[in-house]
């Protein structure tokens, strides 16, 4: 199967800190009812207390986008997420660790992901 990893970095002054965790609830709790949704957490910097993390992990990234698609995450995730450090949020994990071990993926990206789509004209 494969599994998406979706990573994003919020900045938080520390006067807003309070709200945008209860915003984050929210949103991960719509995320966490999206067809696909494997698990999620929102966290907080133990060395800068204004920088937080918002991860869920997702069955493939078409149930990540259908997700982030959908109407109520749209009015209760999305106002979070648009708070978010622009940077890629998206991944595939190669490699896999648990307490049973190691294990590599082979990536499911295209072989011509870097040159052919939207993107490329």
């Amino acid at each position: 199967m494969a599994l998406v990893l979706s990573v994003t970095r919020h900045r938080v002054p520390l006067p807003d800190a309070a709200a945008f965790e209860a915003d984050a609830r929210v949103a991960l709790d719509a995320l966490r009812a999206r067809p696909g949704f494997r698990s999620g957490t929102v966290g907080r910097s133990t060395d800068d207390p204004e920088l937080w993390v918002l991860v869920t992990w997702w069955d493939n990234v078409g149930s990540f986008r259908r997700a982030l698609s959908a109407y109520d995450v749209k009015v209760t995730a999305v106002p979070v997420l648009a708070t978010a450090i622009d940077e890629a949020t998206a991944f595939e994990p190669l490699l896999v660790a648990t307490a049973d071990g190691l294990s590599a993926r082979a990536s499911d990206r295209a072989a011509d992901a870097d040159t052919a789509g939207p993107a490329h004209g």
